[in-house]
């Protein structure tokens, strides 16, 4: 008889911890599709630029011969855009977002390589896109920008957003949605991390950008910090909760 207590007794918390690993796995998988829907649609609509991007170019580049330097680098943009799209479509976690923007911002560099051939110019220097809008394309300097609540800090900037900068003028930020707010894109939260990564991990002196407190403004980052560990604790107890709603589901009374 107390082997078969046992029996049960063991088999009861098995069955416990599956049933809570199980909650906790898709309150998990519930998270990640809520994070990943807005910046899909953000990224969606980056590929649909450099669609439109390419479309300038031709029209540009039309009726002009174009060397092999050139056909090689707008083969190069074409096949990014190509790449970008099909990413883009198989998305399934806010982290993957990365590969997209990666893709685009060798892209939009392809496409300047092209516009310089065709005008006889040096080559541009590989230089991390605009910081405020990643598809004004590539940055021509670095210009000291203080955000609202912030300390002072050089960023890369287009031509008009530096021009703005420097004359004191809003420089021409890329906005998304949080709740019913349109906040600068790197304010969206961490599943933007990502997106930006792609776009600027490849410049090493950068990363300060995607530290939570330097960038948010610390009480911001402190702030996300306890919200998640809150949300662990609370997935903890749900999956723990929910595992002896199962359990005891299977007994009966």
């Amino acid at each position: 008889m107390e082997i078969v207590l046992l029996v049960l007794v063991v088999a009861g918390a098995l069955g416990l911890v599956a049933a809570g690993s199980r909650a906790s796995r898709r309150r998990q998988e519930e998270k990640a599709a809520a994070e990943l829907a807005p910046v899909r649609r953000l990224v969606d609509e980056d590929v649909t630029a450099l669609g439109v991007e390419l479309q300038e170019l031709d029209l540009d580049v039309s009726g002009r011969e174009l060397d092999a330097g050139a056909r090689s680098d707008y083969q190069r943009a074409l096949d990014a855009y190509e790449s970008a799209k099909t990413a883009s479509e198989q998305l399934r976690a806010p982290d993957e977002v990365r590969h997209v923007t990666e893709i685009l911002e060798d892209g939009r560099y392809a496409m300047a390589c092209v516009r310089a051939r065709v005008e006889g110019e040096p080559l541009p220097t590989r230089r991390p896109p605009c910081f405020f809008d990643p598809r004004h394309g590539l940055s021509v300097a670095d210009v000291a920008w203080t955000p609202p609540g912030g300390a002072s800090r050089d960023v890369p900037a287009c031509a008009l957003d530096a021009e703005r900068v420097r004359v004191g003028a809003e420089p021409d930020v890329r906005k998304v949605m949080v709740g019913t707010q349109r906040v600068p894109y790197w304010q969206g939260g961490r599943a933007y991390q990502p997106y930006a990564m792609g776009y600027y991990g490849g410049f090493g002196p950068m990363q300060w950008m995607f530290m939570g407190m330097l960038f948010s403004g610390g009480l911001e980052g402190i702030g996300e910090g306890l919200g998640a560990l809150g949300e662990g604790v609370g997935d903890m107890f749900g999956g723990i909760g929910e595992g002896l709603g199962d359990m005891f589901d299977g007994f009966d009374f």
